[in-house]
């Protein structure tokens, strides 16, 4: 029998584990193949737990979560060639959302370079535009300067925060670092300082946000970990507030500058928009006046990407969310904001009629012509189950419309501004495991959650107590929609009810079927009890979510809903409402 070489304790593979190690990284996820076998085997050796996926790509979905619910730096291992192509819908999640993730791979070895060897493609070519630094290590003495280069770029030191990327060719892997540049200060955890405003920039901000009638504030990315000051803003200024995907459940839902249900209309009323750490992309129909009107911004945010797209605000401030805001709040002082409290009072109290109306639409939804239930029962049922400390994970397409403001979260994770369908499961495993204390549950339609399915399986093995709950409708049901509206016919588009509940059952959850809304409530106790845990919940498709009706499907010319698009070419035609 042939054994492999021996791994030195010296070895770039050894040293690699090592590096993780002192940066505090508890988990890898990954699967496992042979060109990464040295730093598999290294990584179990220093006692870092792999968690064996069983596609690539939901092992950096995990990364991801490990990366936005542990607060420090996710990793993923995935094999060359194939490993890295399917872990590429994974970067390019973490790209966009801007996560800090690491992954790493390895290489056939140098001497089979370019010959037509297993696996033998340029991973770097590949992944460089998803990524904030990818690289080739060939020199085993260049590993560790080449690693603590790759995690600072992931957290933004120099750039914007994301996904970071190295390879290793296998034989690399195997040869031992020169101890002269093992240096010991290559071992110490690194804390990433925020960066300081600058105080008159600072003043400014204040200036205009305290003057202003209408103001708003809306928090992204770069404002989860600015809970306390980003409350106190709102409470001092007397803004309205609206939080996104990226930062749902930092502003209790009980705070009376909360009006995420009025979104439409407080964007068009404000004239003073703070953005925290926030894109102004599609979901926030790019910052158009068109839609905003002639509302001034303040910008803040620590990388350049979430201060200066699609507008310009009359204040930038390239500096951590949380500093800033606490900063602005002392230069107030007892200052007393120009906010106009009754059209805050009349705003949140149009959002709580909308949302106690909500809230009682969805227990009271009729079923469909089919006798299927509404999908809004499902998150009824889920609201009395759900508080504080539950992770919520939505995941789909149509019924993720449903579930964003159906089912409240003080933490929470979705496809993100990507639209990447599929994370569901994988998230919720890796939150369950980095959040142990916490109740996780993914709420997925049943498309999503078919592409990860299989992660099922990693959540028994490594005993992941999550409820997965799929609304099966059987379809595709926003493209069935814009079909049978647009083209007259449904073409691929239909799926089967399938059963996913045997399905769990056979990679061994508990599992059960549940087709009447009356049954929900004592099968989501059993299912709560006995995780991990999927209950297969089968409702209608003629149910129309938010998003079917808006012309997401359709994809508009110049805006993603159908409302702003109308606003944006009226808008862009009319020369008399133009500064």
């Amino acid at each position: 029998m042939n054994s492999a070489p021996e791994i030195h304790e010296q070895s770039v593979a050894a040293l690699i584990a090592r590096y993780l190690k002192s940066q505090g990284v508890k988990r890898v996820y990954g699967l496992c193949g042979g060109h990464i076998m040295p730093i598999w085997m290294r990584l179990n050796a220093e006692g870092i737990t792999i968690i064996d996926v069983r596609d690539e790509r939901a092992a950096v979905y995990m990364a991801h979560a490990e990366a936005e619910l542990g607060g420090g730096l996710g990793v993923a291992l995935v094999t060359a060639g194939p490993g890295v192509t399917n872990a590429m819908t994974g970067i390019a999640y973490s790209h966009v959302a801007r996560s800090s993730v690491l992954v790493l791979s390895g290489l056939p070895p140098v001497p089979q370079g370019n010959r037509g060897a297993l696996q033998d493609i340029v991973h770097t070519d590949l992944v460089r535009s998803i990524t904030r630094y990818a690289h080739t290590v060939i020199h085993a003495d260049m590993a560790l300067q080449e690693l603590d280069e790759a995690v600072c770029r992931s957290f933004g030191q120099g750039g914007e925060p994301g996904p970071t990327y190295l390879d290793f060719p296998v034989d690399v892997l195997r040869q031992r670092v020169s101890p002269a540049v093992a240096l010991p200060e290559r071992f110490v955890a690194r804390t990433f300082t925020s960066i300081a405003p600058n105080s008159a920039e600072v003043l400014a901000a204040m200036e205009l946000l305290w003057s202003a009638k209408r103001p708003l504030v809306i928090s992204g990315r770069g404002a989860k970990l600015s809970s306390s000051a980003l409350t106190e803003l709102l409470t001092r200024t007397g803004a309205a507030y609206l939080d996104t995907g990226e930062s749902k459940g930092l502003v209790p839902d009980d705070h009376p500058s909360v009006v995420a249900a009025m979104r439409g209309v407080v964007m068009s009323q404000a004239d003073v928009v703070l953005t925290l750490g926030r894109r102004l992309d599609f979901q926030l129909a790019y910052g158009s006046p068109a839609v905003f009107g002639h509302a001034k911004f303040i910008r803040i945010a620590d990388c350049a990407a979430e201060l200066r797209d699609n507008r310009r605000g009359e204040v930038e401030i390239l500096a951590s969310c949380d500093r800033t805001l606490q900063a602005m709040l002392e230069v107030a002082g007892d200052r007393v904001p120009a906010a106009e409290k009754p059209w805050l009072q009349s705003l949140r109290q149009q959002h709580e009629e909308r949302s106690k109306k909500l809230a009682l639409s969805m227990q009271n939804t009729p079923a469909g012509r089919d006798g299927l239930m509404h999908p809004n029962k499902i998150l009824a049922a889920l609201r009395e189950v759900v508080d504080d400390n539950t992770i919520v994970v939505a995941d789909g397409g149509d019924f993720l419309s449903f579930a964003r403001v159906g089912l409240p979260a003080s933490t929470y994770l979705d496809p993100g501004s990507l639209g990447c369908i599929g994370v569901g499961t994988p998230l919720g495993v890796a939150a369950s495991l980095v959040c142990p204390e916490k109740t996780v549950v993914v709420a997925t339609g049943d498309g999503s959650f078919g592409f990860n399915a299989m992660e099922l399986d990693t959540a028994v093995r490594h005993n992941a107590p999550v409820l997965v709950v799929v609304a099966n409708n059987g379809a595709w049901a926003i493209e069935v929609r814009d079909q049978i509206e647009s083209y007259g016919t449904v073409v691929g588009t239909q799926l089967r009810f399938s059963d996913y509940a045997a399905m769990a059952k056979g990679l061994g959850l508990y599992a059960e079927r549940v087709e009447r809304a009356e049954d929900l409530p004592h099968a989501i106790a059993r299912a709560m009890a006995n995780r991990p845990a999927l209950l297969d919940v089968l409702v209608t498709p003629e149910a129309v979510s938010s998003d079917a009706k808006s012309g997401l499907a359709w994809v508009p010319d110049l805006q993603a809903l159908g409302t702003w698009d109308e606003a944006e070419r009226k808008w862009r035609n009319s020369e008399s409402d133009h500064p």
